[in-house]
């Protein structure tokens, strides 16, 4: 008769588990940065990076720097009004023209202050 150590093989199923939804994860992209995606939506023009550095809608404006910043430019980026470069967390010129950009085709004032209806459109636009 076989004596079999279940706690290693319980160890053991797990750190494969936990390697194959890490694998998983990784091959839809969902672990890699907006570079990653932004060379696979060259590919698949309908592809979007997850912009995961801000949740909220607190104004954002011209000279701030920050994780608001960086979802801005993210969300931006991921509408083709800015370069996956130019995601910095600094809100400079080519952020704010990309905004006021977006704003005016959202038929939003383009002031380039992303205030509580520009982050709405960003997100659901």
């Amino acid at each position: 008769m076989e004596i079999v150590n279940v706690h290693a093989s319980s160890r053991a199923l797990t750190r494969i588990a936990v390697l194959t939804a890490s694998a998983g994860l990784l091959t839809a992209g969902l672990l890699t940065g907006p570079a990653s995606a932004a060379e696979r939506s060259a590919q698949r023009p309908d592809t979007l990076a997850a912009c995961a550095y801000y949740n909220g809608s607190a104004l954002t404006v011209y000279g701030q720097r920050g994780d608001r910043v960086s979802q801005v430019q993210c969300l931006l980026a991921n509408r083709r009004y800015l370069r996956w470069g130019e995601v910095t967390g600094y809100f400079g010129p080519k952020t704010l023209a990309a905004v006021k950009k977006f704003q005016s085709r959202q038929h939003l004032t383009a002031n380039g202050k992303v205030d509580k209806k520009t982050w709405h459109a960003l997100y659901y636009a």
